[in-house]
């Protein structure tokens, strides 16, 4: 299964790469309600379907979060469309099953509004507390 939503946000591929990291999960996503710990691109969150470790890989033009112990291989990416004036993001968040109990794609469907919503509000926030994050990450080559 998947679904997936258009953000109206100005933020550059580098920028996702910077602004959204394990640690501030929770301030982009309503439906991730605790970062419970956190070391460089792992860790583990507390989110609506439970507690799960979280992998955080820069990809281009985005990032992709992974939740490796998940029975669904659930897994989603955040991509800068265009940064211009009506930059979007796309959100994208795959499973591994094609037809999920109903209740289940519904909180999938959910996630992604979550995300959506999340993007649309804090992007311009994040870019005036720039100052003090950690510098971009960088792409790594075996990914284009």
């Amino acid at each position: 299964m998947e679904a997936f939503a258009q953000a109206r946000a100005r933020l550059s591929g580098p920028e996702l790469q910077r602004f959204i990291r394990i640690e501030t999960l929770p301030q982009w996503c309503a439906a991730i309600s605790e970062v419970l710990e956190h070391s460089g691109e792992r860790g583990e969150i507390s989110c609506l379907w439970g507690r799960f470790r979280v992998h955080r890989e820069v990809i281009r033009d985005g990032i992709r979060f992974t939740l490796p112990g998940c029975p669904n291989a659930l897994q989603w990416t955040l991509t800068a469309e265009n940064s211009g004036s009506d930059g979007r993001i796309t959100v994208y968040c795959s499973i591994n099953r094609a037809e999920p109990d109903p209740d289940f794609a519904e909180s999938i469907e959910e996630f992604v509004r979550d995300w959506r919503q999340g993007l649309e509000q804090g992007w311009e926030t994040a870019r005036r507390r720039a100052s003090r994050l950690p510098a971009e990450a960088e792409c790594m080559p075996w990914y284009g």
